[in-house]
C-alpha cells in the first residue's frame, strides 16, 4: 500500500487535501496553539510560549548581525549548540524583562522618548541647518531596516521601559570602601604553606594486575568499551555556490549592468583636509563653547592673512592630538568617515580653499581642502570578471528560493535516493564513513551540525535508510542525506580493549591507592606533626598560585588560621592526593591609592553585577521562566539544574 502511496504521491495528495482540509479548518487553531505553530515549545515566560522556529529566526538574525559587524568570525562558532542555547537564554531574557515593566507599569513619557531621539547620533545627523528633522531621509533611514518612524519609535519606547527593571538595581548598587577593602585583603591574602604530593602514576607504577583484575574491571565499566553508533551516509549540499554554478549571464546584460553602476564600483571620491580644532565638547556649558568660538575666529583671520603658515599654526594650536602634529593633516578620506558637518564643509569646497568656522559635536575646525582623488573609472574588459560575478550573485539570491523548494520536494518525493534532485540540480552526491551522531573533534561542515546529524540518527532514517527532509545547516544552506548503512553502538571485545583496560584500571587503582595513603598520613600528621616529612615552604596567593592545581590553592586559602600551623587533605581525583600545611598568614601588600581606588571600583561593579543578576533569577522565578530543552554538555533543562544544585 505505502509503495502505491509513493508512486502516485500527486493523486494520493489531492485526495487527502479534499478529505483533511475541512478537519483542519475545524480544529486548526486549536492544534496550532497545543503545537507551538511550526515547531515545538522550547522556553516559556508567563505561560507565553517561544517555538522552535523563532528560536531558529532569532538566531539567523544574531548571526547574520555578527558575520556583518565582524567578517572574519569563524562561522562555525556561530552556529554551535552553545551559541544556540545562548540565543535562546537571552530571548527568554528579554521576554522576562518585557513582563516585568508591563507588570510593574514601567512606561516611558513622550518627553523621555524625544530627548533619547534627540540624543541619537544618527538621527542627530539627520537635521537640517535650522535644526529641524529632515523627515524623508528619517523615513529612508529606518525604511532600509525594514521598520516605520511609528514601528521604530514603538520598539524604543518599549526598550526604554524595559532598562528601568533592570536599570534601577545597576543604579543603586554602591559597596562601602570599609566592606571593599575587608573583602579586597582577604581574597589577596597570602599563605605560606607546606605541600605534600602523592600522585596517581607513582602509585600506578608499583601496581601489576592480572588478567582476573582486568576482566572484572572491564565487566563493570563496559560503558566505557563500547564503540559509538556510526553509519556510510550519502547526502547533497544546496548552497549559493551549487545556484550559481547554473547561471549564465550574456554579455549584453554585462554591459548594460556596467553602465548602469560604473560609477559605484569604480569607488568614491577622496579628498585631503588639513584641520585646526579647538575642542569643546558638546556638552560643555554655552559660554565655554562662545570662547572656544572666539578663539577659533582668531585662529582663521591669522590663517586667512598667511595660508602658507596653515601647518604651522595646526602644529601650535590645534587641540587634535592625532592630526596636530602632522600640521593638520587628516590624510585622505570619503564620505561617511568624518562627521556631517566636517564633511558637508569639505565636500563643499574647492582645492586650496580654506573654510569658515565649522562648529561640530567635537568643538570648533578651520579646514583646509588640500587635494582630490577622484576615482579612476575602470574599462568594462577590466572590470568584467567582477560584473559578472556580482550580476550571478544577485540572480543566485532571486532563484536560491524557487531551487530550495525544488530541493526539498525532491528529497521527499523520492525519499529512496538522492540521486535523482542532485541530477534536476546539477549537485554533487557526497559520500562520508563513520558518522557518528555526536561529530567527532575537528569536523565542520554538514557533518559537524547538530540538526542534520540528529535527522540523519533518526529511527525512521535508520530504519528504512529514507532520505532525511531538506536541513537547513546555515545561511541559504540546506542539505539532505540517507544512511546507507548503520552500525549500532555496541561493546567491544576484551581482547581489542585490553590495553586500554589496563590503562583505565592502573589509572584508577593508582588513585585510590594515592588517595588512601594520603588519607594515613593525614591523620598520622594531624597527631603529631612534628613527625611530617615536608619540602620547603612557599608563599601562595590567588595571584600567586606558583603553578598549583586549584583545589589545592582553595584548600590553603579557606583552611581555618586560628590555630596554626593546620593541616588540609585535598582529593585531586585522578591526579591523586594532596596534604597541605598551612604555616602562617600574610597580608597583602598595601596597593598604591590610584590602584585602590580601581580595585574598589571594580569590587562595586561586581557587586551590583551580583545583585542584577540575583534580582533577575527572582523575576525568573516570579514569571515562572523555563527553558524547556537541554543546556548543551549537561543534557539537563534549567529546572534540572536548578533542582539538582
Amino acid at each position: 500500500m505505502f509503495d502505491f502511496i509513493r508512486k502516485h504521491t500527486k493523486w494520493t495528495m489531492a485526495l487527502l487535501f479534499l478529505l483533511i482540509v475541512p478537519s483542519f479548518v475545524l480544529v486548526g487553531m486549536n492544534s496550532s496553539r497545543q503545537s507551538g505553530g511550526n515547531g515545538g515549545v522550547v522556553a516559556k515566560v508567563d505561560g507565553k510560549e517561544i517555538t522552535q522556529p523563532e528560536w531558529d529566526r532569532t538566531h539567523l538574525k544574531e548571526v547574520d548581525r555578527l558575520r556583518a559587524s565582524m567578517p572574519t568570525l569563524d562561522a562555525k562558532l556561530l552556529d554551535s549548540p552553545q551559541a544556540r542555547y545562548a540565543t535562546l537564554e537571552r530571548m527568554v531574557q528579554e521576554r522576562v524583562i518585557a513582563v516585568a515593566a508591563e507588570k510593574f507599569k514601567l512606561a516611558t513619557s513622550d518627553q523621555r522618548l524625544a530627548r533619547e531621539l534627540h540624543q541619537s547620533p544618527e538621527i542627530a545627523s539627520l537635521r537640517r541647518p535650522d535644526g529641524a528633522l529632515d523627515m524623508e531621509r528619517y523615513r529612508q533611514l529606518l525604511g532600509n531596516q525594514g521598520l516605520s518612524p511609528e514601528m521604530f519609535e514603538a520598539n524604543l519606547r518599549a526598550d526604554l521601559s524595559n532598562r528601568q527593571v533592570l536599570g534601577a538595581i545597576a543604579a543603586s548598587g554602591f559597596s562601602a570602601n570599609s566592606v571593599s577593602d575587608l573583602a579586597l585583603n582577604a581574597y589577596f591574602e597570602k599563605r605560606e604553606i607546606q605541600l605534600a604530593r602523592f600522585n596517581a602514576a607513582d602509585y600506578a607504577a608499583k601496581l601489576s594486575p592480572v588478567d582476573a583484575d582486568l576482566e572484572q574491571f572491564y565487566k563493570s565499566n563496559e560503558k566505557l568499551f563500547q564503540a559509538p553508533e556510526q553509519a556510510s551516509i550519502e547526502y547533497v549540499l544546496l548552497d549559493m555556490d551549487s545556484v550559481k554554478k547554473g547561471i549564465t549571464v550574456n554579455e549584453s546584460d554585462l554591459k548594460t549592468y556596467y553602465e548602469q553602476n560604473v560609477q559605484r564600483l569604480s569607488g568614491a571620491e577622496e579628498r585631503r583636509a588639513s584641520h585646526i580644532l579647538i575642542t569643546s565638547p558638546k556638552a560643555a556649558t554655552a559660554a565655554d563653547r562662545e570662547k572656544a568660538k572666539a578663539k577659533a575666529q582668531e585662529l582663521l583671520v591669522l590663517v586667512n592673512k598667511s595660508p602658507e603658515t596653515f601647518a604651522d599654526v595646526a602644529r601650535k594650536n590645534s587641540q587634535d592630538p592625532g592630526s596636530a602634529p602632522n600640521g593638520g593633516d587628516l590624510d585622505f578620506f570619503a564620505r561617511g568617515a568624518m562627521v556631517k558637518q566636517f564633511e558637508d564643509a569639505v565636500f563643499a569646497m574647492k582645492k586650496g580653499d580654506t573654510s569658515d568656522v565649522v562648529e561640530s559635536d567635537f568643538g570648533f575646525h578651520i579646514i583646509r581642502l588640500t587635494d582630490i582623488r577622484a576615482p579612476k573609472q575602470r574599462s568594462f574588459d577590466e572590470m568584467k570578471p567582477e560584473l559578472e560575478a556580482d550580476l550571478k550573485k544577485q540572480q543566485a539570491l532571486k532563484k536560491f528560493s524557487e531551487t530550495a523548494e525544488a530541493f526539498s520536494n525532491g528529497v521527499y518525493e523520492q525519499s529512496d535516493s538522492l540521486k535523482p534532485v542532485a541530477d534536476r540540480l546539477k549537485l554533487e552526491v557526497k559520500a562520508a564513513g563513520k558518522v557518528t551522531r555526536q561529530p567527532a573533534p575537528g569536523t565542520t561542515g554538514v557533518l559537524a551540525n547538530p540538526k542534520f546529524l540528529n535527522a540523519l540518527f533518526s529511527p525512521d532514517a535508520i530504519e528504512k535508510k529514507r532520505n532525511t527532509e531538506a536541513i537547513e545547516v546555515g545561511s541559504s544552506q540546506l542539505a539532505s542525506g540517507r544512511i546507507v548503512q548503520y552500525t549500532p553502538a555496541r561493546t567491544l571485545p576484551l581482547a581489542e580493549v585490553k590495553a586500554a583496560v589496563r590503562v583505565r584500571w592502573l589509572a584508577q587503582r593508582g588513585a585510590e591507592e594515592a588517595r588512601k595513603d594520603g588519607a594515613a598520613k593525614l591523620v598520622s600528621w594531624k597527631a603529631a606533626p612534628a613527625t611530617a616529612s615536608l619540602p620547603a615552604a612557599v608563599l601562595i596567593s590567588r595571584i600567586q598560585t606558583q603553578q598549583l592545581p586549584v583545589p589545592i590553592v582553595d584548600a590553603a586559602l579557606r583552611a581555618d588560621t586560628s590555630a596554626l600551623p593546620t593541616f588540609s587533605g585535598v582529593d585531586l581525583g585522578a591526579q591523586g592526593y594532596a596534604i597541605v600545611k598551612v604555616i602562617k598568614v600574610a597580608s597583602r601588600d598595601a596597593p598604591l591609592e590610584a590602584a585602590a581606588k580601581q580595585e574598589r571600583s571594580q569590587y562595586g561593579q561586581w557587586w551590583t553585577s551580583a545583585e542584577s543578576s540575583a534580582y533577575y533569577n527572582g523575576l525568573k522565578e516570579r514569571f515562572k521562566a523555563e527553558i524547556l530543552v537541554p543546556k548543551p554538555g549537561t543534557g539537563k533543562t534549567n529546572i534540572e539544574e536548578r533542582l539538582t544544585q
